[in-house]
């Protein structure tokens, strides 16, 4: 499974979907609150432990972080939404190349959305699944800093959310624990499946 993500590196970061990489093959893009351990993710998921250190840096969290895998397919890394301490003129402008990349881009084959297992489905979650739902786009949930609460609580958290999102029929929720490489695999396999929506044909 590791196979896909072993030559995978930075391809570009942009603020404007009208500069992203050229629009073919497969990509996976990476959603959630600043704080939900978007980074740490992708660098459990591609074990490498700095991959997404280039969207963390000041000034850079508002672009689009692209990351190839190979010539056909990509990780993106949108920015984390929710920041409180930027102005509204940009979180304006992040939201709205958000919203153009989601809209637009061809090759977007699913949503890796992240939560935070102690405030899962914020507004800005809310608002992201509705707009997926609306767009056939199938949405993956990664409830994500799972080893902050017992197992118990955990997995009591998982089945209420899971019973909540049963209204989205495209969407799927895990346990994800980037500290305790909980639920990697179980992500990695959304991801490959996925991106095997490229085909041979290109």
């Amino acid at each position: 499974m590791q196979n896909l993500f072993s030559n995978i590196h930075f391809l570009s970061s942009v603020p404007s979907p009208t500069q992203a990489p050229t629009d073919t093959g497969a990509e996976v893009a990476f959603a959630g609150r600043s704080n939900a351990g978007k980074s740490s993710a992708l660098n459990a998921i591609t074990e490498r432990n700095a991959l997404a250190r280039t969207s963390k840096t000041p000034g850079r969290t508002q672009h689009l972080v692209f990351f190839a895998l190979n010539e056909d397919t990509r990780l993106v890394d949108l920015p984390g939404y929710g920041y409180a301490k930027v102005p509204e003129h940009v979180k304006q402008k992040w939201g709205r190349a958000m919203t153009d990349y989601l809209q637009t881009r061809q090759s977007l084959q699913g949503l890796i959305l992240l939560m935070d297992i102690r405030h899962p489905l914020t507004g800005f979650d809310q608002k992201m699944l509705n707009w997926c739902q609306h767009a056939n786009m199938p949405v993956h949930v990664l409830l994500t800093k799972a080893d902050k609460l017992k197992r118990g609580p955990a997995k009591s958290t998982l089945l209420k959310i899971t019973e909540i999102l049963e209204q989205y029929p495209a969407v799927t929720i895990q346990l994800f624990s980037a500290l305790k490489k909980q639920g990697v695999e179980e992500a990695r396999s959304v991801l490959i499946q996925w991106l095997a929506n490229t085909g041979n044909s290109g």
